[in-house]
């Protein structure tokens, strides 16, 4: 096999930063499979700093210069791992994508999204041509920069005949609708497992609440509930796109009166992910929700989401459809890595508001 015959990497580290996610796929115009999957833990120092930096702090520029390179010693990793594990020489991969690590993600009028992770160091690591930063082109093109995944969900769940909706509930959640193969839209709804886990580290051992024990033992506050749902986000119209510059532990705390248990502030947050998706779904009312991420995994999460939805609309993940939720959000940025090299438009500007397609990304060479 040659690096013609279509083998790609992606690569992803999302909003939680619970680790590396790393695909090996086969990316053609009419076929996109899977061939490895590996994951690689973060070390905590430097998933700690890359938290860090997604909020304005001191010496910012010093902190991301190393967090920068040794995130690219991270992914290089990933990838030697993951063709180690699959027994795939690096002269077979024609190309890897690399999203990166955001850091600041502003879209508007002069809008820009920062990515950390050195495309330079994970190409001269593995010996194979990189291609990232695929926000920022959307972006000068009036856009908003995301969700990316879109165009890649469109070719693989695109069903005849069925209203489908894509729901990533990675960090933030955010939404494909499908009629059929036709792309409709897609937007950020929220946020999903970001505030989950922030709010999890800080009460309790662990980087999660695995499959959401801690909030389902907790009860939902109401009024907490109603005050975070009144956040301007929430009712703004797409195209829109958030992350944790809206959506940290500032901004709960802010709305805390002081005396909730820990447990219930778990359980509110778990419903406002909920409660955020059903109601960005109201207009709507799909035959079928695919939902992708780790959220898939956090079963509280899912019994609250079917409830949200009155449970008359089939919720199931993606495995179901021939993509575990772990490999999803990977493989789409190997799709967008395919989709640079073969100079096809990764953007949906029905969903990201550019004024026009574009082919995203950026190559760096060995």
């Amino acid at each position: 096999m040659s690096s013609e015959s279509g083998v790609f990497a992606g690569l992803m580290t999302g909003t939680s930063l619970d680790g590396v996610d790393a695909v090996l796929a086969v990316a053609e115009p009419e076929r996109f499979r899977v061939l490895a999957h590996h994951s690689l833990p973060l070390p905590d120092s430097l998933r700690d700093q890359l938290q860090s930096l997604c909020l304005p702090g001191d010496n910012e520029i010093d902190r991301a210069g190393p967090a920068h390179r040794q995130l690219g010693q991270c992914y290089a990793e990933a990838i030697k791992q993951l063709l180690t594990g699959a027994g795939v020489d690096a002269a077979r991969v024609t190309a890897i994508g690399c999203h990166g690590q955001t850091v600041r993600h502003r879209p508007g009028p002069q809008g820009f999204s920062l990515q950390l992770g050195c495309a330079d160091t994970l190409a001269c690591d593995t010996g194979i041509p990189v291609i990232n930063d695929f926000r920022n082109k959307d972006m000068v093109l009036g856009g908003q920069g995301a969700p990316l995944a879109p165009r890649f969900h469109q070719a693989l769940f695109g069903a005849q005949g069925q209203f489908t909706v894509v729901l990533n509930l990675g960090g933030i959640a955010n939404i494909t609708l499908l009629d059929g193969e036709r792309l409709l839209g897609g937007f950020d709804t929220g946020p999903a497992n970001t505030l989950l886990d922030q709010w999890y580290r800080r009460h309790q051992s662990g980087a999660f609440d695995r499959d959401g024990a801690w909030s389902r033992g907790g009860r939902v506050l109401p009024a907490l509930l109603e005050r975070l749902l009144r956040d301007r986000y929430f009712h703004r119209p797409a195209p829109k796109s958030t992350g944790r510059e809206d959506f940290n532990l500032p901004w709960l705390e802010q709305a805390l009166a002081g005396d909730e248990a820990p447990r219930d502030v778990q359980a509110t947050l778990a419903e406002l992910t909920a409660r955020s998706v059903a109601d960005a779904l109201r207009d709507h009312r799909p035959d079928r929700l695919l939902v992708c991420g780790g959220g898939a995994h956090n079963s509280d999460l899912m019994a609250r989401l079917s409830a949200c939805l009155g449970g008359d609309v089939p919720v199931q993940d993606t495995g179901q459809w021939g993509l575990q939720p772990d490999q999803v959000e990977a493989a789409a940025f190997a799709w967008l890595a395919w989709a640079y090299w073969h100079r096809v438009p990764g953007n949906a500007p029905l969903v990201t508001g550019a004024r026009r397609e574009a082919v995203l990304g950026h190559l760096t060479l060995p």
